[in-house]
């Protein structure tokens, strides 16, 4: 807000900053017979500044708002090792001091007010974004409208249980013992999270239960799954977690949440210093009579039964004892208790996941250059890794078709002579956000299908824990692929890369608009039939 004295007569301009309060309320409300109106406090402040400024003239009013550098880097030693919370607390206190990168402001601003912060916090032109005056500017304020009490349960579209997990309450099978007939997949938001918050609860409170072990990344508020392992701790069951504290903007409240189980009794480790815990993963070691049965989970997704409405992501359910026996493995590695053996079902990082996907590629590629079918799908959110996408311009030189959804970044070039011609790009965004990460090899009519944790990114291979999972029941497995086949049929989120790397919307033309955010809604997986993708 830019003022000046009215009384001293001067033409003295002065710039003064009015802070929105974090702990109020994004909008103010009120209500109107049979309607809420939700007003942004920022309005409420504007048009009551006056009362704060008296015998001043108010000049001009700007909404303006600032984003600081929040990277913050851990440097490795045995002090920090010793302190490793400690030293992660005193880093985020940099975030509300750090350098700032970027300013929005209303589109109509003054012009001598934003000479006066570019010249402050020394930036230039590309570093201001003008925002409409009929936007907000913080969106993350709409959760308090669709949280709220007349909105909270109307989303788009219903997800769906698992079946058959669709029986009345009073009916309903027991997870466990459904999964003891068969796996289960869960393709978030269009499957219910339920029946897994379902499978951790229980655990939590059945006798038979001998130990929970879980990795953590992000936790939704007043998690339900903190609530289960905290009773499981508490009724004297073994919890292990890996809980993830340095997981962007999440750190704190990953702090308390790691705090408030460890306080319960459960086995905390606060993530490994060098890496950083992105897989995702969770054991169940139950006893049965005489013998015991592990149940696994494993997906791309966190346990974050928020985001798990707003995601697309992909997870597994099995009591497949190869599958136990990897995670098991898995976790006797995170905690140094052994060294990895080679896992029969999963690929894990940092270690040899690049190598192994490499491998896979060039499966392919011997497979095209002997006339036997070949093909490749990868869906991930981010496609950077430049031994990974030189074979994947190799494949293609020797005719693979390689069809990419990769939704961020993407340092691959689709489409050049001689280098790229039978690989596509696509980029799908639209109402939920593509999470899943997914991994297709045609393999000579026998594919491998894999869902996991990973990009295809160098932070990915070597500075982070994760995992992929090979999907080996055959119903499952075509379920999968059906995701893929929906996902590159999709005509309204799509952008095709060009050659040159700009992305152009994908044109319908004479075709119907194919929308997956709503498409997987309204079918069942198990009843697309007769697709395939090459």
């Amino acid at each position: 807000m830019i003022t000046k004295n009215v009384e001293e007569k001067k033409d003295l301009k002065k710039l003064s900053f009015i802070q929105i309060p974090q702990n109020l309320p994004r909008f103010y409300e009120i209500e109107r017979e049979d309607k809420i109106v939700f007003v942004p406090i920022e309005e409420v402040i504007r048009h009551n500044l006056h009362k704060l400024f008296r015998n001043i003239d108010i000049i001009a009013i700007n909404l303006v708002r600032i984003t600081r550098n929040g990277d913050f880097t851990l440097e490795e030693s045995d002090d920090i090792e010793a302190n490793f919370l400690e030293e992660i607390k005193r880093k985020l206190k940099t975030r509300k001091t750090g350098r700032v990168v970027r300013i929005e402001v209303e589109h109509d601003y003054n012009r001598w007010m934003m000479k006066v912060l570019k010249g402050r916090w020394e930036l230039d032109d590309d570093n201001i974004f003008k925002v409409d005056s009929e936007s907000l500017m913080d969106y993350t304020g709409l959760w308090q409208i669709i949280n709220h009490t007349e909105f909270k349960n109307t989303v788009p579209g219903t997800p769906a249980p698992v079946p058959p997990l669709t029986y009345p309450p009073d009916k309903r099978e027991d997870i466990f013992e459904v999964l003891k007939t068969r796996d289960m997949l869960l393709h978030q938001p269009y499957n219910s999270m339920e029946s897994l918050l379902e499978l951790i609860e229980k655990a939590a409170e059945d006798p038979g239960v001998l130990a929970i072990k879980m990795t953590i990344y992000r936790l939704a508020k007043d998690s339900r799954v903190t609530n289960a392992l905290v009773k499981a701790a508490e009724d004297g069951k073994h919890v292990s977690v890996l809980f993830e504290v340095k997981a962007r903007f999440d750190e704190e409240n990953n702090i308390r949440e790691a705090k408030r189980l460890q306080q319960a009794g459960c086995f905390v480790i606060y993530g490994i210093s060098s890496v950083k815990t992105h897989t995702k993963l969770l054991l169940i070691v139950r006893k049965e009579g005489n013998k015991v049965t592990s149940f696994v989970h494993m997906s791309s997704g966190n346990y974050n039964e928020q985001t798990a409405r707003l995601y697309t992501d992909l997870g597994l359910m099995s009591t497949n004892s190869i599958y136990a026996q990897d995670v098991s493995e898995f976790f006797n590695v995170i905690t140094g208790h052994s060294n990895p053996h080679i896992y029969k079902y999963l690929i894990t990082a940092p270690g040899d996941m690049r190598q192994q996907l490499i491998d896979l590629i060039n499966i392919e590629a011997e497979n095209a250059k002997k006339g036997l079918p070949s093909g490749i799908v990868i869906k991930i959110n981010s496609l950077e890794d430049r031994e990974v996408i030189d074979e994947l311009y190799k494949a293609s030189q020797v005719g693979v078709t390689i069809k990419l959804i990769v939704r961020g970044i993407c340092c691959l070039r689709p489409g050049r002579t001689g280098l790229s011609e039978n690989i596509t790009v696509n980029s799908i965004v639209g109402e939920f956000l593509e999470h899943s990460r997914m991994f297709y090899f045609h393999n000579n009519n026998d594919p491998k299908v894999y869902g996991g944790s990973a990009d295809i990114m160098v932070r990915s291979f070597e500075r982070r824990l994760e995992s992929l999972f090979l999907i080996v029941d055959e119903t499952l497995k075509q379920q999968a692929i059906n995701i893929l086949v929906y996902n590159l049929r999709d005509n309204v989120n799509s952008y095709s890369m060009l050659e040159n790397g700009n992305y152009v919307k994908k044109e319908i033309g004479d075709e119907q608009p194919f929308n997956i955010h709503k498409e997987f809604f309204n079918v069942k997986l198990a009843d697309i039939k007769d697709v395939r993708l090459f």
